[in-house]
């Protein structure tokens, strides 16, 4: 199964989706689980509702979720010399941005990103960060003219770069955040299940859970799951106590984060899983990041809500990197979790 997940994140992360825009993603999704599942549907918002039947119905029905989009660029002005301005999309270190390469809306026109030269910054410039506004997209036209034959304004630009793997233990990838967990949701919908499961792939979980609100409110589950990456800074530079997470050390499992404190009763099954069943896992050594657990946990009158997730280092950069045996962990704990629904529930 390991290499059905890495197979299904690298495709994943070959195609664009910036929130908002996520319909390649969703398309790619959509037609898997037309095969695998049992009634397939897209909302509203464009959140994709999978249903696969397990063995019997539990007494409490259960969500298994992981988010579509990917942050990202949006164009918000096109200068008369034909450069690109652009807003961020979602959380994005700024730190990353200069001399990267993007692709630009649905035709993927090529550019690079750049700004003042330093050679022209006096020695106080060169220490700050320049903002956004201060940045461009150089796509190659010499005029606004040409440059609005290729592109338009709103559309959304990705970072370049194809998945490439580290000494073949760790994975660089664009949008693992959450690619990666859409592609365990999509493996484990291949599988017979213990139980029936809803599968929901949500959108623009970058801008505030916004697709997670409305999924979670018509799916309306009495126990959630949420499939993610985690923070990751286990970088020489970092303390030990500010690392968050470590790579290869096994999956995350929170008990809190910006956005959410998790179901003890869930926190305490998926670690005595994961110890029964000698899978190796950590929890978050500071309360960081959020996930769509934020909006599935008040959908109606409350869902029981737990998250799971590979630690992934560089999140929301061009070259997020996750260990592989990270992701086999994930994908292992995922499958128990369902088996331990089906015997408790």
């Amino acid at each position: 199964m390991l290499e059905n997940v890495l197979k299904l994140t690298e495709r994943l992360c070959e195609l664009d989706g910036v929130s908002g825009t996520e319909k390649p993603v969703a398309e790619f999704i959509r037609a898997h689980a037309e095969r695998h599942a049992d009634q397939v549907r897209t909302d509203v918002l464009g959140n994709i509702i999978a249903v696969k039947k397990g063995a019997r119905k539990p007494s409490k029905s259960l969500l298994l979720s992981a988010h579509m989009d990917e942050v990202g660029l949006i164009i918000t002005n096109i200068t008369e010399d034909g450069y690109l301005r652009f807003g961020e999309v979602g959380g994005i270190d700024r730190r990353v941005l200069m001399g990267k390469t993007v692709y630009v809306g649905p035709n993927r026109v090529f550019g690079v990103i750049g700004s003042r030269a330093v050679h022209l910054m006096s020695g106080e410039e060169r220490e700050k960060i320049p903002p956004t506004r201060e940045m461009y997209i150089d796509i190659g036209a010499k005029s606004k003219e040409e440059a609005e034959k290729l592109v338009s304004l709103a559309d959304t630009a990705v970072f370049g770069g194809e998945p490439a793997y580290l000494s073949g233990k760790l994975l660089k990838a664009r949008a693992l955040d959450d690619r990666l967990g859409c592609a365990v949701l999509m493996t484990l919908m291949e599988k017979d299940l213990p139980v029936d499961c809803t599968f929901v792939f949500t959108v623009q979980e970058e801008v505030g859970n916004r697709g997670a609100f409305g999924a979670s409110f018509s799916v309306a589950p009495d126990i959630a799951l949420i499939v993610e990456t985690a923070t990751c800074a286990d970088l020489p530079s970092v303390a030990e106590h500010q690392r968050v997470t470590r790579l290869g050390r096994g999956v995350v499992i929170p008990f809190m984060d910006r956005g959410t404190v998790y179901s003890r009763e869930l926190y305490g099954l998926l670690t005595g899983l994961a110890e029964k069943n000698g899978i190796p896992w950590q929890t978050k050594t500071s309360v960081a990041g959020g996930t769509d657990a934020a909006a599935v946990q008040r959908a109606r009158g409350g869902v029981l809500t737990a998250a799971v997730a590979a630690p992934v280092r560089n999140l929301h950069s061009p070259a997020p990197v996750a260990s592989v045996e990270d992701i086999e962990n994930l994908y292992k704990l995922c499958a128990l979790f369902l088996e331990e629904i089906g015997e408790r529930y």
